[in-house]
């Protein structure tokens, strides 16, 4: 390759809420040069295109006071997704943060050294150590393999809010939106805004909790998409229920939401480890890959939470890098891979870490595949249970729930992995 080379203290690939976080408390820190790589045009991820409220919150971290000293601080109170991008950046800048748009990274060229393309041309560029906070996104029909016509009108829910609030396109005029997460309701939100008429929204869940229900829409329940119908535009979808029934909602726009996948890309090019539950980085409460001076954080790790999970994650990192720009930081490799037996579908952090470094508000986040009624989570290691804990209330698909970290002292670092099962 040819084209500038030149280092920095700390690179961070990915300007959503975790990098822009990240970028903001080590700049604040004082960690030294501090670059964040956006390969978008603008920085501020997702919630650039995500105009319904419940954004952001008090700034409890040192960091943001940046922010608020120069008048573009966050709202005491959640705000929309864009005005939380907009103040997320102006965080990251104000704290010290060097941001650059539209670059790129297209691979590495050394432990720490990675390569990019971008408006200055080809880079290479080195660093003490790098952040991937690359983020998750939606799997497309392709992906999901929904069989039928490929006629215009499908969407996920980041094309969807993309064509609606970033360049005000027309959408249809009745719409079905597929998946039961929260985010469904988002997408509904987002037709609805556009002038959409939202016939259903379709899960192939057995059942959903009220939070999931909406007084605007009716919500279909165990009920699979087997196609899709349309030549010049969609006329419906093809839905088989649980009892065998089968029946075609005639619309002229779907809406596929949920299903993320992390973006590891850059990750799995790296060499790094991945975990089988996540698809994302496998890595510890430190937020260290398998790669020496290479950290993750955000929805890379565990598609998807919520963007104030993404940059409180984000933020948490500064610890464990800073350590390593400092030369304190202690050796990696002792760790302990946590596996999960089904229905959980992974849990996170997904390796054990070092003494001084407890997960996000100690404990980890788990997902499950099906719906469990306060259920016994058992964590064990080599026949030798280190843990149990009963839930108070169901375990959802779609929603992260968590399990107390009081028990991680008590890993053998030269016992196998951990597992934790659901009864």
């Amino acid at each position: 390759m040819t084209g500038n080379a030149r280092e920095v203290d700390v690179l961070i690939v990915g300007a959503g809420p975790a990098g822009l976080a990240a970028g903001a408390e080590l700049a604040a820190a004082g960690a030294g040069r501090v670059e964040i790589l956006e390969r978008e045009q603008e920085a501020g991820g997702i919630p650039r295109h995500c105009h319904h409220g419940g954004f952001g919150g008090r700034l409890a971290r040192s960091a943001y006071a940046w922010a608020a000293a120069t008048g573009s601080g966050y709202a005491q109170k959640g705000t929309t997704g864009p005005a939380y991008a907009r103040r997320s950046v102006a965080a990251a800048v104000a704290a010290g943060a060097a941001l650059r748009t539209g670059v790129t990274v297209t691979g590495w060229a050394g432990p720490r050294t990675v390569e990019t393309t971008g408006p200055a041309g080809l880079e290479r560029i080195t660093a003490q150590a790098v952040v991937l906070a690359t983020g998750a996104r939606e799997r497309p029909r392709s992906a999901r393999l929904i069989p039928g016509t490929r006629p215009p009108g499908v969407y996920t829910t980041g094309e969807l809010q993309q064509a609606v609030h970033l360049y005000g396109q027309r959408i249809g005029t009745r719409a079905v939106v597929v998946g039961g997460e929260p985010v469904g309701h988002a997408a509904a939100a987002t037709l609805r805004a556009a002038g959409v008429h939202v016939v259903a929204m379709v899960t192939d869940q057995p059942s959903l909790t009220a939070r999931l229900r909406s007084r605007h829409t009716p919500l279909l329940t165990g009920a699979t998409v087997t196609g899709l119908t349309g030549r010049t535009r969609l006329s419906g979808v093809a839905l088989r229920h649980d009892d065998g029934r089968t029946t075609t909602l005639r619309c002229d726009t779907v809406v596929l939401t949920g299903d993320f996948v992390p973006d590891h890309e850059l990750a799995r090019r790296g060499g790094l480890l991945l975990d089988p539950g996540t698809r994302g980085p496998a890595y510890d409460a430190a937020f260290r890959t398998s790669r020496p001076g290479v950290f993750a954080v955000g929805n890379l790790l565990h598609a998807v939470e919520r963007a104030g999970f993404a940059a409180q994650e984000g933020r948490a990192v500064a610890v464990p890098v800073l350590h390593r720009l400092a030369g304190t930081e202690e050796a990696a490799g002792g760790g302990r891979q946590l596996v999960v037996d089904a229905p959980l579908r992974w849990i996170a952090p997904n390796v054990t870490g070092p003494d001084w470094a407890r997960p996000q508000e100690d404990r980890y986040v788990l997902r499950t595949a099906r719906r469990l009624y306060r259920p016994l989570l058992l964590v064990s290691q080599d026949g030798r249970e280190l843990h149990r804990q009963r839930l108070l209330s169901a375990a959802v698909p779609g929603r992260p729930f968590h399990l107390a970290a009081d028990w991680a002292d008590r890993v053998d670092p030269d016992g196998t992995a951990v597992r934790i099962t659901a009864l």
